[in-house]
């Protein structure tokens, strides 16, 4: 098959799948607020869920691959319903996954919510994570950055209500909080672990300063970064310092936001109130089309590996080291199991140095992020900037 009918055949497939979805999601109004009505029913739930290979976060073991549940109500369009992202958090876990990722401010409060209904009935064999760092008001808008002690404390409770949980396992600061000494978020996270409320740390689009310092006032099990074969910035100083100190890695975004895919052509349009994508420089029609070498690429070794682009997208961040766990998100049970089939993909280390040559050989086209988020990142977090020699872009705390 060639690429150019590989392309359609990808496109197509996903697309039919994507659209036989949003007729159920059409009935659902989901506002700014965070209001959305009530599923009439929750699916049932498999007494004797599959298996996936397991992988250590620091001391925490999880699925080699979890869910991202973002996509359910923040970021992308189109949203789905509580009820479907219930069903698709089940069907993940009859699936194997025993990992999902959600955060307060997917929604905001929305995506917690479903993760904590959904994971209810198996609370106990799944591990669940959540972040903190961001602040909002008495309507709900997210004001800023907010990781001041007493304010985490609050928003802690609040995210254990939503969950339904007594205890959060893995809990990230979502994005450094530049007023904040890092030292005293570590403080914070290691006093709500002694009570019981969190059991392990983590941190999101951190630095290796920020990391070190962290590290030494509260052991961090895991770092969350974005990081895929079109976003390496990992790669120059946070991957490095886990290594050393023995820290987990969660790269969030491993499909490129759907790119790596295959499904994303020139031709695909964004809803611009509701998609980030639409707003995106990486994902303008021209980067789009400069950027599908990267495609072909993929789809030159999956073809030999009968697997598809996403699944070796995946297969390759496996293979950089034995403690990355991606979070891939979908709000779609078919693209759930494909997802998951990247478990079963081995790349040898020929097929490992053929992406790592093709991949070099391409000048990705846009930026990963806009400025606005991109001043939410820590330094040493993207690329062309280092927190060697400095402590990163959280305050040292008072002497």
């Amino acid at each position: 098959m060639s690429d150019k009918q590989h392309l359609v055949f990808t496109t197509l497939s996903r697309r039919e799948v994507l659209m036989a979805g949003v007729a159920g999601a059409a009935a659902v109004m989901l506002s700014s607020a965070g209001v959305r009505a009530q599923p009439p029913a929750t699916p049932p739930v498999s007494p004797k869920p599959a298996s996936l290979p397991k992988r250590k976060l620091g001391t925490l073991e999880v699925t080699a691959l979890g869910l991202g549940c973002m996509n359910f109500c923040h970021g992308y369009a189109p949203r789905t319903s509580k009820e479907d992202e219930i069903k698709l958090i089940r069907s993940a876990y009859d699936r194997g996954v025993t990992f999902f990722d959600t955060a307060i401010n997917y929604g905001p409060f929305l995506s917690e919510e479903a993760v904590g209904e959904g994971v209810e009935p198996f609370r106990d064999k799944v591990i669940v994570t959540t972040k903190f760092g961001y602040g909002y008001d008495d309507a709900g808008k997210n004001v800023g950055l907010n990781s001041k002690p007493d304010y985490i404390r609050k928003m802690t409770e609040a995210s254990l209500r939503r969950l339904k949980t007594d205890y959060i396992d893995l809990y990230y600061q979502h994005r450094v909080d530049p007023q904040v000494p890092i030292e005293d978020v570590a403080g914070v996270v290691k006093e709500l672990i002694q009570a019981g409320k969190v059991r392990h740390f983590g941190l999101s689009e951190a630095g290796g300063a920020t990391i070190r310092r962290a590290h030494v006032v509260q052991p961090v099990t895991a770092v969350q970064n974005e990081y895929s074969l079109w976003t390496r910035d990992p790669e120059h100083e946070v991957l490095p310092t886990c290594e050393e100190l023995g820290i987990g890695f969660v790269p969030w975004s491993p499909l490129g936001s759907g790119f790596l895919t295959g499904a994303i052509t020139p031709e695909t349009t964004f809803d611009p109130k509701l998609d980030l994508r639409a707003n995106r420089a990486r994902f303008t029609p021209e980067a789009r089309r400069a950027n599908w070498l990267l495609i072909a690429l993929l789809h030159r070794v999956g073809d030999r590996k009968q697997a598809t682009a996403g699944q070796i997208a995946l297969a390759w961040l496996l293979a950089k080291q034995p403690w990355i766990v991606p979070i891939p998100g979908t709000t779609n049970g078919k693209h759930l199991e494909e997802n998951l089939g990247a478990s079963k993909v081995e790349l040898t280390a020929t097929e490992l140095k053929e992406i790592e040559d093709g991949f070099a050989a391409i000048k990705v086209q846009g930026a990963r992020t806009t400025d606005a988020l991109r001043k939410n990142h820590d330094i040493g977090a993207d690329l062309g900037t280092s927190s060697k020699g400095g402590h990163g872009n959280s305050p040292l705390p008072r002497r």
